[in-house]
């Protein structure tokens, strides 16, 4: 989805901004946009594992038309398509940019603000990923798109940063977290020069971007910075100190293990420790670096499980909120597992048996959906936090090709909700021309401006709505009312009611006729390996008589 880079320097996008003056350019289709302004400084040498710092200025005028360095990351297959094998290492350490995109007659203005934070497991990706030019336009709103350290980077927690910590943040363990609040003070000290409001901002992201977006929500930071919070497939788990550092729990690659393995004897040392050679004492799952992640560390967050400040409107940031997932999440991680999809021909992926990797997706999925929407969202209704509000994405109308299924093999899975969010038809790379047909072009325009409706009135004024498209009531606790998303031709958006919670799932995998008992305890097994299924394994495990 990256902005096209035949756009132009344009004369009219010059502003001035904290640090100094910047020139930007117009994209294609008329929209003004800013690259790669820092908004803090650089976090490297002596700068790693502190909290981010004000960038410094400049003289002249800024060049603002190149995106910023990605942060500091190994590449997955997710590269490919820009000729970067898996498992190099690239970006920089100094990394902590933004990009703006704006309408072309927003100076003077006061447009509502739509901060979107990438996902990637919190170990990969960039900003530069997603053009926002689309939705700024078309939805008259100002979009930011922000960057945020990675990895072990952005989350790390170990005596020695806390022992070496020049004021109360630097003792922090969830450094991405922090570098999200600078950014949204950036913005709020500089957007109206854009042409946005920033009493007015809306805090929207993806999977981990989602994830991140409730850190904010629940962060004692970042009170004030926000207006309202959209969260795609997201998580509401949290790690403990003791955990991330290792002296308690089994999570993969804790701190105290990995400063074992670099031989690292004080906190200098460990400073200095090359980037590659950090990122080489972790462990990996796949292709990403498996890093102990958004630590309740009681300074960026609460000290207590994440997820808990959501049963109080005095512990968490109570603005509106969207919360949703997707009806087929799972697809997106399983399509790409040996054990469940093969190649035919050694080119193109076949489910192994199709009738159990539907019943994984289901139930996996669930799982996702009961912890990121239906628990949350029912805590929220119960402390008195009534504009909460949420959604299932169904579109599945991917194409065909030759032994390739999409509809089957990928259906509405993770992260295909975020194209017709922007409006940019990209997801899988070279999959995309299988993946969104000609003959969807319509239907997913359709299903693109109502989102874009829903998404942007939400910015506007904290309530999603959508001219010719059905009133979007709060979730209503027990009621349990959300949106389904989908294209015209598969009965289009409506309202649908009903709360999902663990016990039910218990009880329809253990008594699921399709499913043999070895195939069931399967589904147990693979719930184990996922984040946020892990705190109610036991549970199921025992619902299904299941190891």
């Amino acid at each position: 989805m990256a902005q096209n880079d035949g756009a132009r320097m344009a004369q009219a996008t010059v502003r001035k901004v904290d640090q100094g003056e910047v020139i930007g350019l117009q994209a294609q289709n008329g929209a003004h946009v800013w690259r790669g302004l820092p908004f803090a400084a650089s976090t490297a040498g002596e700068s790693r594992w502190r909290a981010p710092q004000p960038a410094p200025g400049w003289s002249g005028r800024r060049d603002a038309t190149r995106f910023a360095d990605r942060c500091a990351q190994l590449t997955t297959p997710g590269d490919e398509e820009e000729g970067l094998k898996p498992g190099i290492i690239v970006g920089s350490e100094d990394c902590l940019a933004l990009d703006i995109y704006a309408p072309a007659d927003a100076a003077g203005q006061a447009l509502p603000v739509m901060v979107w934070i990438h996902g990637g497991y919190n170990v990969w990706g960039r900003s530069g990923s997603y053009d926002g030019s689309r939705l700024a336009k078309d939805g008259n709103v100002i979009v930011v798109a922000v960057q945020y350290r990675l990895g072990p980077l952005g989350w790390f927690a170990h005596p020695y940063v806390r022992d070496s910590a020049r004021d109360p943040e630097d003792a922090a363990a969830s450094f991405a977290t922090l570098d999200l609040i600078a950014s949204l003070r950036w913005v709020r000290d500089n957007i109206a020069v854009f042409g946005g409001d920033p009493n007015k901002v809306t805090i929207f992201g993806e999977s981990a971007g989602g994830h991140n977006v409730v850190t904010l929500l629940a962060s004692p930071l970042a009170g004030g910075l926000f207006h309202r919070a959209i969260v795609q497939s997201g998580a509401f788990e949290s790690l403990s100190l003791a955990e991330a550092q290792g002296d308690e729990g089994s999570v993969r690659n804790p701190s105290n293990e990995i400063v074992a393995r670099l031989g690292a004897k004080d906190p200098e040392a460990l400073r200095a420790v090359p980037v590659g050679k950090l990122l080489g004492a972790y462990e990996k799952s796949g292709h990403f670096v498996d890093v102990p992640r958004v630590i309740a560390d009681g300074v960026a967050l609460p000290s207590t499980p994440m997820r808990d400040a959501f049963a109080s409107t005095d512990t968490f940031n109570a603005v509106p909120v969207i919360t949703g997932t997707n009806r087929d999440e799972m697809k997106l991680f399983f399509m790409m597992d040996e054990q469940k999809v093969r190649k035919a021909w050694r080119l193109f992926p076949v489910a192994r048996d199709q009738d159990y990797y539907d019943a994984v997706t289901r139930y996996v999925t669930r799982v996702w959906r009961i912890r990121a929407v239906d628990e949350p969202a029912a805590m929220m209704a119960a402390a008195g936090h009534d504009p909460v509000y949420s959604y299932r994405f169904d579109w599945d109308d991917g194409g065909r090709f030759l032994m390739m299924d999409f509809q089957r093999l990928f259906g509405a899975a993770h992260s295909i909700e975020i194209p017709f969010v922007f409006g940019v038809w990209s997801s899988l790379g070279d999959a995309d021309r299988f993946l969104f047909q000609k003959r969807t072009l319509a239907d997913r325009e359709r299903l693109h401006g109502q989102m874009l409706r829903y998404w942007t009135s939400f910015a506007r004024d904290g309530v999603p709505r959508s001219d010719g498209a059905p009133d979007w009531p709060t979730y209503g606790g027990e009621r349990g009312a959300y949106l389904r998303l989908d294209a015209p031709s598969d009965g289009g958006i409506e309202v649908l009611e009903g709360p999902d919670d663990i016990d039910r799932l218990g009880a329809d995998l253990a008594n699921d006729p399709t499913l043999t008992q070895d195939a069931r305890c399967r589904i147990v097994a693979e719930m184990r390996e996922w984040y946020f299924a892990r705190p109610v394994h036991g549970r199921l495990a025992t619902a299904t008589g299941c190891p």
